[in-house]
């Protein structure tokens, strides 16, 4: 896999990326039409005749895909305008059954706001221009082994909110993390279920790249990433792609390219079109789309605290870093997994470094979720929380216990206290206690190791830790770490 580019010049260029996402709202009907959204059907069993445009056929707007749209547009400080139309974007493809798709153009219903995460621990935002409602298109299907291509009609009319940015994101890490940051925001409050696979989250990067300083290049458009792995091998190849061509004296075209992700390469599918060639006008089947405050007002009052909300509510209560806070909240799942966890340790510090060590790397080992019973629940990571505050179990110790709770169906356990403290004493995993014991091992190596005692002395504090490694060893993990080094610190002083 090609190693993501960092947001710095490449090659001397600048890179610019802005993005359009196709969110599917999670209505159990189309936009339109009272026609099914399910996913998986036989194809053309979920298309009626108002989403394959019959005569005599009118659109009716639903009424939860605005309340979407308002939901969206509250958790990323966008404004809710009053007022939008829809237009008709008029184009010819086999799978759009009307010649034309119904969207927003001049007035969308969701206007600015910004979406901030972190691109490691460096805070990013990235401003948004609009949010607006529209329709998809059904799906070609190509049986390339018989030569030929059918069309399937079911996706016609489901109803997206297109997520359109500003060309604020320099490098493909940059965009991922945004990318990432929007699907936990439209998962989180519920508007789309966020499944790639299934075409519920679609990305296109518009990329391009400029000398600095320099006027906008021209951008070329990769469509329908359905990855986060896709999504930054397409903009890494598109990048050094464009950079070669320049340098070789060639102009860039404006297209839409398509990302192949067996050869790991951009093609060019079509040439990219502008708004003039979708000859967009006002539908006269549709009214405009009117907002009033209270409707806007019961939506903000129905919606539960977004992560930042939470996230900051975390660092208050629980004395948290900002950038914990912020990875705890990444899924709604996993910050109520930690704040019960926190609650019945009383140690939310030592809570979180958990759930983000240990427990993160069980998910991540496993390719399980946080609620699955492979996870020692809340109730059985809190008492063992407990014990470590304590000191009532080894550093080597932890994960031992941790490992047994792991094996246990969760909660099967009426006494989790006590099932942990039978696994300490059957592995004998208590702490060293023994402070003469303890004082022998420090002597034993400090005489052994004169050159990092040495090397210690003349003030490089990494001697420090390689002689509590050897006391750690020497003492099978049972001795307390914070102790040691009180140790070695009042005979080396």
């Amino acid at each position: 896999m090609s190693k993501a580019i960092p947001s710095l010049l490449v090659q001397g260029y600048e890179v610019v990326i802005g993005f359009e996402t196709h969110t599917q709202l999670s209505t159990q009907s189309k936009i339109f039409s009272r026609a099914s959204t399910a996913f998986g059907a036989e194809p053309n069993t979920q298309a009626c005749a108002v989403d394959l445009a019959l005569p005599g056929t009118l659109p009716v707007m639903n009424k939860g895909a605005v309340e979407r749209a308002i939901q969206l547009g509250l958790a990323l400080g966008s404004a809710i305008a009053p007022r939008s139309v829809f237009a008709r974007k008029n184009y010819f493809y086999p799978d759009l059954p009307k010649g034309y798709q119904i969207s927003q153009f001049e007035i969308p219903v969701v206007q600015g706001g910004s979406v901030e995460f972190y691109l490691g621990d460096e805070k990013k935002s990235v401003r948004l221009v609009r949010a607006h409602l529209e329709e998809d298109a059904g799906k070609s299907l190509h049986e390339d082994f018989i030569g030929q291509t059918g069309i399937d009609l079911n996706r016609a009319g489901t109803p997206l909110l297109e997520i359109v940015t500003e060309p604020d994101m320099r490098s493909s890490a940059e965009a991922v993390a945004y990318a990432k940051e929007l699907h936990k925001i439209v998962t989180w409050i519920g508007i789309c279920d966020g499944n790639m696979q299934e075409g519920s989250f679609r990305c296109d990067a518009n990329v391009s790249v400029r000398k600095p300083g320099g006027p906008l290049g021209t951008r070329r458009e990769i469509k329908n990433l359905n990855s986060f792995k896709f999504m930054q091998q397409a903009i890494d190849f598109e990048v050094r792609w464009q950079i070669e061509q320049i340098e070789d004296g060639l102009e860039i075209q404006q297209a839409t390219v398509l990302f192949n992700p067996d050869t790991g390469e951009t093609r060019a599918m079509r040439t990219k079109e502008d708004a003039a060639d979708y000859r967009y006008f006002p539908d006269p089947d549709l009214p405009p789309l009117v907002v009033a405050p209270e409707w806007v007002e019961r939506v903000r009052s129905e919606m539960k605290p977004l992560p930042r909300v939470l996230a900051q509510r975390f660092v208050k209560e629980f004395g948290l870093s900002e950038y914990d806070a912020v990875q705890l909240t990444q899924t709604k799942e996993t910050a109520q997994y930690f704040e019960a966890t926190a609650q019945i340790s009383g140690h939310p510090k030592l809570a979180a470094n958990w759930v983000l060590g240990e427990v993160s790397a069980l998910l991540n080992r496993l390719q399980v979720s946080i609620n699955d019973v492979e996870v020692p629940s809340p109730n059985a990571l809190g008492p063992l929380i407990k014990k470590i505050a304590a000191g009532d179990v080894s550093r080597a110790g932890e994960k031992i216990v941790f490992q047994a709770l792991c094996a246990r169906v969760r909660d099967e356990l009426e006494d989790l206290a006590k099932f942990i403290e039978q696994v300490i004493d059957a592995n004998d995993l208590k702490p060293m206690n023994d402070t003469g014991a303890l004082e022998a091992i420090v002597d034993t190596v400090i005489a052994a190791n004169a050159k990092n005692v040495a090397e210690f002395k003349a003030g490089n504090d990494k001697a420090l830790n390689a002689l509590v490694g050897q006391i750690m060893k020497a003492s099978g993990g049972k001795a307390n770490p914070g102790q040691v080094n009180e140790l070695l610190k009042s005979k080396l002083a």
